[in-house]
């Protein structure tokens, strides 16, 4: 069932992939060797001259058409894996479906996510495709890798993005608490106006440290860090 007749009550879809169509060439290493190998049979097999050499051959016609049919069938299995798969990025989730008898699905919520790496090679450059893997507060022991999928930085970027906005809000949230609270006749007392002229400056610092973090890890361009930098500074 496709991701977008699956979400939950109030979700809605940030950024989406698909596996490239490099994706069912590179797993389908090994019926392709098996191909090489029906036509090396075929190559050594005997004429059918009857007697021992005919049976020869003709058991190797067969180990023939074995390897043939198996390797048609898995190559056919890796377009409808490459076909069906779909990666999404959601308000709340990062959510994978992927293959077709051996069903691969996941989601993991965006506030557990801990880490996104993405592996784009020479190739994937040029084509647009890489590698994904997803860490979490369980480290790689529950890290779910995404192989092959379309504009995977991209991807990256959208599961930052979101984790940042959400930090953000939640950061807005706890300064009109913290206002509130110094309404109080608590506050009236002498550490309060010190609690209120030094909470504001602790968010921005707070933030810029996260993102700071997210820079030296390789989640956000150096580009993107200093653009936030100086909004953030500039609210300051």
């Amino acid at each position: 069932m496709p991701v977008a007749q699956n979400l939950i009550a109030n979700e809605t879809i940030a950024f989406s992939a698909k596996k490239h169509w490099v994706a069912p060439i590179r797993d389908s290493v090994i019926p392709i060797l098996l191909l090489i190998g029906a036509y090396l049979v075929n190559w050594v097999s005997p004429d059918k001259e009857g007697g021992v050499f005919g049976t020869v051959g003709n058991l190797l016609d067969l180990f023939r058409s074995g390897l043939i049919i198996v390797a048609v069938v898995w190559i056919i299995y890796n377009v409808i894996v490459w076909r069906t798969a779909e990666f999404v990025v959601t308000n709340l989730r990062v959510v994978r479906e992927e293959g077709f008898i051996s069903r691969r699905s996941s989601a993991t919520l965006l506030g557990a996510v801990s880490d996104v790496k993405s592996k784009v090679g020479i190739l994937g450059k040029g084509l647009h495709y890489g590698d994904l893997t997803i860490y979490t507060q369980s480290g790689a022991a529950g890290a779910d890798r995404f192989k092959t999928i379309t504009e995977p930085e991209g991807f990256r970027n959208a599961i930052m993005a979101k984790k940042m906005s959400d930090a953000r809000d939640l950061a807005g949230r706890a300064t009109p608490a913290a206002g509130a609270a110094a309404a109080t006749p608590m506050a009236a007392a002498a550490p309060a106006p010190l609690a209120a002229s030094t909470a504001p400056e602790q968010n921005p610092a707070d933030t810029l440290n996260q993102l700071a973090d997210l820079r030296d890890r390789g989640a956000i361009t150096p580009e993107e860090y200093e653009a936030k930098k100086v909004e953030i500074l500039a609210r300051m």
